[in-house]
């Protein structure tokens, strides 16, 4: 019996639909499994020359991702490049209850260059002493594992010197509270508290041409800089640098729009259709520049989409120079 025409215009449409749509899931899958190694140079006024071509490697939002059985092909990118120092923004572990170390710590034990290495947590990792906690916290299993692999926990300020010249490094989410006055506020502050708040205190006696780099999981959208600066709860200092994670690059990618949504109750809808130039990469408001990168691993904000799609997996290697 011979097939009508229009039959077998449906059938060829079908079999075409079919086939791209298994090219689109082996590309998906082998992207999701790929990871790339982003360069971007961040042009410092007050860069002291001793640390002009100074190199800070990001990982951020692994989320217990495997890259092979025993992490080696991302320890093949990481080991693969120079670096002064590497930082962890947080999201390494896929939930706070979550004791999966395991992919976490294997990475940790064969990264080659750990000279200068700090965490800050994110929020899928325990918490690690948070300014206006209402108790004093000890570090967490977790915490202790990645410091006994030689991550140090960023809770306050570290310097990094070279000759007479510092570089700061702090966590953002707790320089911000240094005003945490024990006689207004009806929080209790621990010994544990009031060290943190002494050793920010360093924060305050930092002239312009110091060099702050704060490091954080959320990005800070425009308008929390200017809700922060605003409220005298606060101090927003002179960061040169920001860097943190967390929106994954939308996670989910299209061709033209770009990121579909992230996670940030600061925009629109809770984060859908974002405004593109403040999804990933570097940007500049207020004379303080935000680089954030789109990290590695994948969440469940949209629980039947925890993949990346068009969004390979990525490190990122800034490269510190001096305005001129």
């Amino acid at each position: 019996m011979k097939i009508p025409i229009r039959k077998k215009l449906f059938l060829l449409i079908g079999m075409v639909f079919t086939v791209c749509i298994i090219l689109l899931s082996i590309y998906t899958i082998h992207d999701n499994n790929r990871i790339i190694t982003v360069q971007e140079t961040i042009s410092i006024n007050s860069l002291p020359e001793e640390f002009d071509g100074f190199t800070i490697l990001q990982i951020t939002d692994l989320h217990e991702r495997k890259f092979g059985d025993h992490q080696e092909k991302l320890l093949e990118a990481i080991n693969s490049v120079d670096y002064d120092a590497i930082v962890f923004t947080g999201d390494l572990l896929d939930d706070p209850k979550s004791t999966n170390y395991e992919p976490v710590y294997t990475l940790l034990e064969g990264i080659d260059n750990k000279e200068i290495a700090f965490f800050v947590p994110g929020n899928t990792d325990p918490e690690s002493y948070i300014l206006g906690s209402d108790y004093p916290k000890e570090k967490d299993d977790f915490v202790k594992g990645l410091e006994e692999r030689g991550v140090q926990l960023l809770d306050s300020v570290q310097t990094v010197k070279r000759d007479d010249a510092a570089l700061y490094f702090t966590y953002f989410e707790n320089s911000i509270r240094t005003k945490v006055d024990q006689g207004r506020s009806k929080i209790k502050i621990g010994p544990k508290q009031q060290q943190l708040l002494q050793k920010l205190s360093t924060l305050n006696t930092l002239t312009d041409s110091d060099v702050l780099i704060a490091l954080n999981h959320y990005p800070i959208p425009d308008a929390k800089i200017d809700d922060l600066k605003a409220d005298e709860k606060y101090t927003f200092h002179n960061y040169d640098l920001i860097m943190a994670g967390h929106y994954h690059g939308g996670q989910i990618r299209l061709p033209i729009i770009g990121a579909l949504f992230v996670p940030d109750p600061y925009y629109p809808w809770g984060g859908l259709f974002p405004p593109q130039d403040r999804v990933k990469g570097l940007w500049n408001y207020q004379r303080v520049q935000q680089y954030v990168s789109t990290g590695l691993g994948s969440s469940d904000a949209i629980f039947f989409l925890k993949f990346r799609f068009l969004n390979p997996p990525e490190i990122n290697m800034l490269t510190l120079r001096s305005q001129k």
